[in-house]
């Protein structure tokens, strides 16, 4: 069975996310010293919150999260999670992770927050299964990386259309919420437990 530490930095519910992992058939464990992150199985960055105050708790830990992503331990990274595994962003000063070079940007659209739920456009293997491609969002921001080939999947608002799915080595990042996406969420983690399950 996976083992996924789950970092508890202080933003957003985690018990939806422990829930769905746990159902999907993960081993869980809600960590709030972030140090224990660097010694996961599989890693997961949760969340809704802002990007300088989730750094906050993991910059001690920074070069150290960064190492071990690129050694290839699996990640599941979610909202404010996967932006915040970027070099930086315009709704804060701090620096981010860094393991996926470029910058978080806010939408360039009047009607923001996008909130609700939208479609997923993809071809990934992690979507294998998932026959509606419809997921929960609640996002102001967006990943912009500099290497485009890692944007697995896109979305689009409002006429804008935005990466929402990021894939590097080893890490899954959605824009999304799988966890509060219904069955198309549960079958997306499916997906993603399998596959890191398959990495070790």
């Amino acid at each position: 069975m996976l083992t996924v530490t789950l970092a508890d930095y202080g933003v957003g519910n985690l018990h939806s996310l422990r829930k769905a992992l746990e159902n999907c058939g993960a081993k869980v464990i809600t960590v709030t010293d972030m140090k224990e992150v660097l010694d996961a199985e599989c890693m997961a960055f949760p969340g809704v919150g802002a990007f300088d105050r989730t750094m906050e708790r993991l910059m001690p830990y920074r070069e150290g999260i960064r190492e071990r992503l690129d050694a290839g331990v699996p990640a599941l990274s979610i909202c404010i999670g996967t932006q915040i595994l970027l070099d930086s962003s315009e709704e804060g000063t701090v620096e981010g992770i860094g393991f996926v070079s470029g910058r978080v940007r806010k939408l360039p659209l009047e009607n923001i927050p996008h909130m609700g739920w939208n479609s997923v456009e993809s071809d990934d293997p992690i979507f294998e299964g998932v026959q509606d491609r419809h997921f929960y969002f609640a996002n102001s921001f967006y990943c912009d990386p500099v290497d485009k080939s890692c944007v697995k999947g896109t979305t689009e608002y409002d006429g804008f259309r935005f990466p929402t799915l990021i894939r590097r080595g080893n890490l899954v990042g959605s824009q999304f919420h799988p966890e509060k996406s219904s069955t198309s969420g549960m079958a997306f983690l499916r997906n993603f437990i399998q596959s890191a399950e398959e990495s070790k």
